[in-house]
């Protein structure tokens, strides 16, 4: 009993591990993107091209997911889900801890940038194989009538590497003058982050393959070229998984990186104070993810997409009201909602993407349609919104974001079968 208990805990605590550091490198990422990059890397001639430019770096990574998704979703079915996992957080972590020792425009010009977004395709790829892995890890070993609760474990990951990465910058900004946080302040959580990836290495390498995947192996050899079999057995899964993924990067990143840079420009928020509202609201997205994996075991979560995609238009609407200056209550109720949704929107997604393929081929099937829907939903969000804020209001960024929870929920309401 003890065993099979500390069995369960390495399981889902190798899982939470991993996705806690890949959000922690990817929010450490989007905010010193929000706050720094666009002076550091770029020409400081006009800040609000600089930020411009600093968001569209963002997309770089989701151009390398999938590239990430093809290589480790080939060995991830062909030779197991440990091995392939540790891979992928090896080179996620080492692409986070070079960019700690990148020099600036002001230091080499043009190459800055390039070294920058090379770093930032290394953190996209090694994220496009992470994900789907800690997924898999946690539902393959999920009991009968729990693989809701165990998939929604890795979704966790979510707001305890956004609690890490917004605290940390959070307290350099209290203890550190904004010269000395531009100058070399934002490059420690870049620092810091070898400590997580240390976690969840010692974490993964005890791990055994799970159950599924033997169980695979038992009845037919891998896979030759798992790409080439998931596209030709399960097209539509594919197609499917990845609209229905839209939303939750949709609502993630207008939440977190478009609504920091926001409302510490256009709205007038000190950096410090708007992350200490983004601190709070997260919360709510960690009991929304809760939420949504019970309730997926209790219904399904197909039906807890839905209700959560359906939410989105709803959060758009109010955003042009809410997000709005010298109302910092109104912000944080709004961005408290926003999350709840994007708990419902993510949690589930731990569960649903799975089971969509056969187990022979799901990392790959699972790896493909997540990152290609991060891709969709969230590569350009930023940038885009950022764009149409300046150029339409909030109003115009509303619009985008509910129209990816209408796509998403469009996705859902084709493929699945509400029970």
């Amino acid at each position: 009993m003890t065993k099979g208990k500390s069995s369960t805990t390495r399981i889902l605590g190798a899982s939470l591990t991993g996705t806690a550091v890949e959000f922690y490198d990817f929010y450490i990422y989007a905010t010193a993107a929000s706050l720094v990059f666009g002076t550091a890397f770029f020409p400081p001639s006009d800040p609000g091209v600089g930020l411009l430019l600093s968001y569209a770096t963002l997309a770089v990574a989701f151009v390398a997911r999938p590239v990430g998704a093809i290589a480790f979703g080939h060995f991830g079915d062909r030779i197991g889900r440990k091995s392939t996992l540790v891979a992928s957080l090896l080179i996620m972590g080492l692409s986070t801890l070079f960019i700690a020792f990148l020099p600036t425009y002001a230091d080499i010009g043009w190459i800055a940038p390039a070294l920058l977004c090379l770093l930032r395709f290394g953190q996209g790829f090694g994220l496009g194989g992470e994900w789907s892995g800690a997924a898999l890890l946690a539902v393959e070993n999920a009991p009968p009538g729990w693989r809701g609760r165990f998939g929604c474990v890795p979704q966790l990951g979510a707001p305890v590497g956004f609690i890490a990465a917004n605290g940390l910058f959070l307290i350099l900004g209290l203890v550190l003058s904004p010269d000395d946080f531009k100058a070399w302040g934002w490059r420690v959580p870049f620092v810091l982050s070898i400590v997580l990836v240390g976690v969840g290495l010692w974490v993964r390498l005890s791990l055994h393959e799970t159950p599924a995947f033997a169980a695979a192996l038992r009845q037919a050899p891998p896979p030759k070229v798992p790409l080439a079999e998931v596209f030709a057995t399960h097209g539509g899964a594919i197609l499917a998984g990845t609209l229905g993924a839209v939303a939750c990067f949709a609502v993630f990143y207008i939440t977190t990186a478009f609504a920091l840079g926001y409302g510490t420009t256009t709205l007038g928020y000190a950096r410090a104070e708007f992350l200490q509202l983004q601190l709070g609201a997260i919360l709510f997205m960690a009991a929304g993810i809760v939420l949504a994996g019970w309730l997926s075991d209790v219904w399904s979560p197909a039906r807890v997409l839905m209700i959560g995609c359906a939410g989105v238009p709803v959060v758009a609407a109010l955003m042009p009201v809410m997000l709005v200056a010298d109302a910092p209550g109104a912000v944080f109720a709004w961005l408290a909602l926003a999350l709840v949704v994007m708990g419902f929107v993510y949690g589930p997604l731990g569960a649903w993407l799975p089971s969509l393929f056969a187990a022979r081929v799901a990392y790959t099937g699972t790896a493909i349609a997540f990152n290609v829907g991060g891709v969709i939903g969230g590569g350009m969000t930023p940038f885009i919104a950022a764009w149409l804020a300046g150029h339409g209001g909030l109003a115009m960024v509303a619009v985008y974001l509910a129209g990816a929870g209408v796509l998403s929920l469009g996705a859902l309401l084709v493929r699945s079968n509400v029970r």
